[in-house]
Order: C-alpha cells, then sequence, then structure tokens
C-alpha cells in the first residue's frame, strides 16, 4: 500500500480485521462488533482490496490468516490498543485488583525495593501479587518482549543510551524505562583483610584476587571496561550471579568483590566487613525500571500503578536522595 492509499483507508476496516483475527470466525466477529456478519465480510472484502491480499482463507468452520495478515496483526492491535487507552483509559482500582506482575532484578535491588513495596501492596492492594524472577542480563528486552516478565529493574546503561540516541533521531523506540534511583559501588573485603588497612590503590587493587557478580557467567563487567579504558586489568578467579552469595564469600576468604553501598547493610554481616573507595573513576550507577512500549497483557494503568509504587519504594529507601518526580 502506498502512502496516498492508506490517506484514504477506512480505519474502521482495521478494528473489524483485528475482532476477526481473535476470533478466527466472522460469525463470532459480528457478534462480538455488534454488526451483521454480512457488514464483516464487506469490511473485510473492502481491506483485501486496498492491500492487495486475500488476508483470510477458510478453514473448517472458521477462517485462517495468510502470512501478510499474521505480519500485520500485531501492530493493527497494538495501536487500537494505545487509541482506546488514549481515549478511554481503563481506571485501576489497587484495592479490588487481583493483577499479578512478573518483575526481573537482582538481588541487591529486590533487597532494597521490596520491603517498601510490599507495605504497600498490604495496605493498599491486598489482592495484587508480584513475582520477582532472576534478572540474568544487562539488556532485558527480549525476556520483556516474550512477556516472560512485564518490568525489569536494574542498570541498562547501553539499552538507556540506543533507546535515548533512536528516540533523539526520530526513530521508533519500542521500550520506555524510568529512573528509580542512583548507587554507588564500593570495594567490599574481609574485615582485617590487609588492604583494608590502608589507601587503597589501583597497582595494590589490580594485583588482588577478585569475585565478580556476572549475570551472565561472563567474567568481564563494568569496573573491566573502566579498568580497560585506562590501560588496566584486574584477575577475576570467581564469579557468581547474587550479591548475598558475593558478600558471604568475601567475608570468610581474601577475595575482593563490588557491592553496592546500598545493599551493605542488607548483607546482615555488615560487621564482618570492611569497605573501600574504589581506586578509579566510575560512574553513578543508574537503576532503572525498563517495559515494552506495546500494548501487552498487562493493562497500561495496571503497569502504570507498579511503576508509581515502585518510586514510592525508592524513594522511601533513599529518603536523602533527589529522585525523579
Amino acid at each position: 500500500m502506498q502512502a496516498h492509499q492508506f490517506r484514504h483507508l477506512d480505519l474502521n476496516l482495521l478494528r473489524v480485521f483485528d475482532e476477526v483475527m481473535t476470533e478466527r470466525s466472522l460469525t463470532r466477529a459480528a457478534d462480538k462488533l455488534a454488526i451483521t456478519q454480512p457488514a464483516v465480510s464487506n469490511a473485510m472484502r473492502r481491506l483485501r482490496e486496498a492491500l492487495g491480499d486475500e488476508l483470510l482463507v477458510r478453514s473448517g468452520q472458521g477462517v485462517e490468516p495468510t502470512p501478510l495478515a499474521q505480519a500485520l496483526w500485531p501492530a493493527v492491535r497494538e495501536s487500537l490498543a494505545r487509541l482506546q487507552n488514549t481515549f478511554a483509559p481503563e481506571r485501576f482500582d489497587a484495592t479490588k485488583a487481583t493483577q499479578a506482575f512478573v518483575v526481573a532484578m537482582a538481588d541487591a535491588t529486590a533487597a532494597t525495593l521490596l520491603p517498601s513495596l510490599m507495605h504497600i501492596l498490604e495496605t493498599e492492594a491486598p489482592g495484587v501479587s508480584v513475582h520477582v524472577q532472576p534478572l540474568t542480563t544487562r539488556d532485558p528486552r527480549e525476556v520483556l518482549d516474550d512477556e516472560t516478565a512485564d518490568l525489569a529493574v536494574g542498570y541498562f546503561p547501553f539499552v538507556v543510551a540506543e533507546m535515548t540516541a533512536r528516540a533523539q533521531s526520530g526513530a521508533l523506540v519500542d521500550f520506555e524505562s524510568r529512573r528509580l534511583y542512583d548507587g554507588e559501588y564500593l570495594c567490599v573485603m574481609r574485615k582485617g583483610h590487609p588492604l583494608s588497612e590502608s589507601l587503597l590503590t589501583l597497582d595494590r587493587y589490580c594485583e588482588a584476587r577478585h569475585m565478580l557478580v556476572s549475570f551472565s557467567g561472563q567474567p568481564f563487567g563494568f569496573l573491566d571496561e573502566a579498568l580497560a579504558s585506562i590501560g588496566r586489568k584486574r584477575r577475576v578467579v570467581l564469579t557468581v550471579n547474587q550479591y548475598f552469595t558475593a558478600a558471604r564469600v568475601v567475608a570468610r576468604t581474601d577475595l575482593l568483590t563490588v557491592l553496592p553501598r546500598h545493599f551493605v547493610p542488607a548483607t546482615g554481616i555488615e560487621d564482618q566487613l570492611a569497605f573501600q573507595p574504589l581506586p578509579l573513576r566510575v560512574e553513578s550507577v543508574h537503576v532503572d525500571a525498563l517495559w515494552p512500549s506495546r500494548a501487552g497483557h498487562i493493562p497500561h494503568s495496571a503497569l502504570e500503578w507498579l511503576l508509581h509504587a515502585l518510586e514510592r519504594s525508592a524513594r522511601a529507601a533513599f529518603p536523602d536522595q533527589e529522585l525523579p518526580l
């Protein structure tokens, strides 16, 4: 279809198309739309003529989509859902809702946000539940795309940078993000470690043996990138995928690790640990919520409520931090 042809397309045909694709039956689609079956047939005929494709073929008692129809349907369905939410937004009543959210986040993030979030649920949304799954990547877009999770919370610098660049260039952005809080990392070791008694220099840091919290299992993280940028490297001899595990291991070994400052009290063994500032400049870690722009199985109003609840939880965890409003 050419641009000038689209300008003359009756967009009501897309509502009929969406319903037929959902029901795989002209009769059931007519019932849902409260119109006659001949009206549905006529609408589909006009859409076929406009697109130059059969769109639907008969199969048993119903119809099956052609490859073109199958390719068009997700975009049509998402666009209609967005329009509906714009003109007739669904209100999310937290007091009566029974929504179940799936959120991907690391254990340090969960330890920071979940206590306050659970208080909000208990007092304001007793029927709502949250299921946390491990965050295993710094790029959770695939997990969000296939709806394994509704929302991801974590440090996604490359994803957010790419989204910002696309938006600035006028390109379509498939995901949205919202800053929740900023974190700072410390070098953590056992109390009494030889490196805990004096200034931790870059040379001493690089000569030590390190443990890395790595979601992917790869022995190379953002701190290694910072070291590489100044021509240095460290020796990572152990990777784990949880901050809690990292704290327990360093408390009983001579390994060094890096933990979020705000997470240390949540380990329960703060008195067994020593801390040093990192001996190189590392940017603050921005913890963001990330979710798909497209309409999914979670109503937009429900997702907005969860985001607001997470923002309130972040403010409770960081009362002195100036956070986004």
